[in-house]
């Protein structure tokens, strides 16, 4: 089976990553699933001057060590980028086929600062069970980085 490979840019965690063990060829091993959204394609309706972002939601699979750091350091509303590959996933099920497709996890890079994720951890403001993005307080566009120029959580290290 061919596999493609997808990059996911700039996307947000739907959810905190779910986290279970599962055994395999050398015993229990971790598997970390995510949905990560990103609103990176714009079309135009009606063939008009109006445009309009929609969004994309992949879940992915994470597997080992990096499926425990994700589990750990990311929350609803981490901001990642994600390269992984997709793989067919069909198979026969009562004499049909079943189609489906799989999104693995190769790499990924944190995006919030450490501040950030930390806030998000401790129920701080963009934490789940927190105060609603609406409710946030937020800096004034001039004053903050374009998330671009941010550096990788693990870079603060």
């Amino acid at each position: 089976m061919a596999n493609v490979q997808v990059i996911q840019r700039h996307a947000h965690l739907a959810g905190a990553v779910k986290l279970e063990f599962v055994n395999g060829r050398e015993g229990k091993i971790a598997k970390g699933v995510l949905t990560a959204i990103s609103n990176t394609r714009r079309a135009s309706r009606d063939g008009g001057d109006t445009r309009e972002e929609e969004s994309t939601a992949i879940q992915w699979t994470l597997w080992g060590k990096q499926a425990e750091n994700a589990a750990e350091y990311l929350g609803k509303g981490s901001h990642v980028n994600i390269v992984g590959r997709l793989r067919n996933n069909n198979y026969e099920k009562d004499g049909e086929t079943v189609y489906g497709m799989a999104f693995t996890a190769e790499e990924i890079d944190y995006l919030d600062s450490r501040a950030e994720s930390e806030a998000r951890r401790n129920g701080g403001p963009g934490a789940e069970g927190g105060t609603t993005s609406t409710e946030r307080p937020s800096a004034p566009a001039a004053s903050r980085k374009p998330r671009s120029a941010r550096q990788p959580a693990h870079a603060d290290a």
